[in-house]
């Protein structure tokens, strides 16, 4: 088995801390690694180190190599710019190339998710084996424990073997209602963005539903093959659509088989989702080791500084070196909009 590792992103979400130079998958916000460091880690028991590849930005390629020594030089697959998932996994399927058999199997990860029962996890990736073998796209779907409004759903239809089902449909971001409706129908699940498949699989359905990527990938290889896996590829990969696997693929190939899971999982594509799984006092808040909270609930405040809570309630309260965000807490997924406006004033010191 292969792992595929995405590691491109900026993780504008985590605004103050990440940053250009060190973005979300590189920082220690779920325990005392980074979340690449943890997400390859917890691959340890089933994929050996030569075998895991990361794709990443140009710009975090030293970033990887400081964060995952492990991993073998050659097995960094550097993307030019961020686009999105369809043109990274393509990316990625053009490097591979040649490398690995067509018939070996792939997951696909992302670098930033948290993962609490590894075991599961694993047992969930020998599950997928055999739908993959079976010519199957497998994704996992994440049993919903509330009706969520931030994440895509995955409708499972007929059951394929115990603890695999047909695809029905994909489904995008609902409304409250539709997503409590969701949650009592009890065969909807939320979109973890996590894949298995095999080679030739995935690249016959890129051929076949994004043969405007598949001609720009074929590019790129008679480029690597000529020059080398360093070559400028910046102008073919411009012209790739900007498009997630799940709109490119996903929600157009016939064989697609979705495993359900409830390991621990969470995306942590907030600073709220992150105070969701961070340890918390009786009132909710999850504070400094020197503080005073008065009527106070709910909040999440990162700093070295003491920190003293009069009557407020969910807020989150970010610190670092030269910007302060604060935020209600429902609100923080709104803190890309701080850095679009960063970026759009030119202010690079703090972005």
């Amino acid at each position: 088995m292969i792992a595929l590792i995405m590691a491109g992103g900026t993780g504008t979400r985590f605004w103050p801390v990440s940053r250009k130079d060190k973005p979300k998958q590189f920082l220690k916000i779920a325990g005392d690694k980074s979340m690449i460091q943890l997400t390859v880690e917890r691959l340890n028991d089933a994929v050996k180190p030569s075998d895991i590849y990361i794709v990443t930005a140009q710009s975090q390629v030293d970033l990887v190599r400081e964060h995952l020594p492990q991993i073998p030089v050659e097995n960094i697959i550097i993307e030019p710019f961020g686009m999105n998932t369809a043109p990274c996994i393509g990316l990625s399927l053009a490097y591979l190339a040649g490398r690995i058999a067509p018939s070996e199997s792939i997951v696909v990860l992302p670098a930033d998710h948290v993962i609490k029962d590894t075991g599961l996890f694993l047992e969930s990736l020998k599950l997928a084996e055999q739908p993959a073998a079976e010519g199957y796209l497998v994704t996992f779907g994440i049993v919903p424990d509330y009706p969520a409004t931030g994440y895509g759903y995955i409708e499972a239809g007929d059951k394929l073997a115990e603890g695999i089902y047909n695809v029905t449909r994909f489904k995008e971001k609902p409304d409250l209602e539709t997503a409590s409706a969701f949650l009592k129908q009890g065969n909807f699940f939320w979109n973890s963005g996590m894949f298995f498949w095999k080679y030739e699989v995935i690249y016959k359905a890129f051929e076949q539903y994004l043969p405007q990527v598949t001609a720009r990938l074929e590019e790129i290889r008679f480029v690597w093959k000529h020059q080398n896996t360093r070559a400028n590829i910046v102008d073919m990969y411009a012209k790739m659509p900007k498009l997630p696997i799940d709109i490119g693929i996903m929600e157009k190939a016939e064989k697609r088989a979705v495993i359900p899971v409830s390991y621990g999982w969470s995306d942590v594509g907030s600073w709220k989702a992150l105070a969701d799984i961070s340890p918390a006092d009786k009132q909710g808040n999850n504070l400094p080791a020197e503080h005073i909270a008065i009527d106070a609930k709910n909040n999440y405040i990162m700093t070295d500084k003491y920190v003293s809570l009069i009557g407020v309630e969910n807020l989150v309260v970010i610190e670092t070196q030269d910007a302060i965000l604060i935020t209600a807490k429902d609100r923080s997924e709104e803190v890309k909009k701080v850095v679009d406006t960063l970026t759009a004033e030119k202010k690079e010191n703090l972005l």
